[in-house]
């Protein structure tokens, strides 16, 4: 089964990031069998830069990215995203592809099942 997980939020402000990234590592640890895919869209692709510094006990979406590609999710970027956000250039967390909206659609139509954020 594939799993296509799309964020289009920043990784702080709400928790949509957040608890998407839970159930990206839930799905991980209770069906390693299934492939997993992250697209950061939008805003979503803040979730990417490294070097996040949260305080003690607040949630740090980086360590969650990090995790989740350990357990081998891949991890898509929308291109055209980071070059509007000024972000194309900028250094970005381990495992992170720079994709396009062409294969997003292939993504989308090669999953079982699309969750969005």
């Amino acid at each position: 089964m594939k799993i296509l997980i799309i964020i289009n939020d920043a990784p702080y402000g709400t928790e949509k990031a957040f608890n998407a990234l839970r159930i990206a590592n839930q799905l991980n640890k209770d069906f390693p069998e299934a492939e997993v895919v992250i697209f950061l869209m939008a805003d979503g692709v803040n979730c990417a830069i490294p070097n996040q510094n949260t305080p003690n006990g607040y949630y740090n979406i980086e360590r969650m990215l990090k995790l989740s590609t350990r357990k081998g999710t891949r991890l898509l970027l929308c291109g055209s995203c980071l070059e509007a956000r000024g972000l194309k250039s900028v250094e970005l967390v381990e495992q992170a592809e720079i994709s396009t909206m062409a294969e997003l659609t292939k993504e989308i139509m090669n999953s079982d099942k699309v969750l969005t954020f």
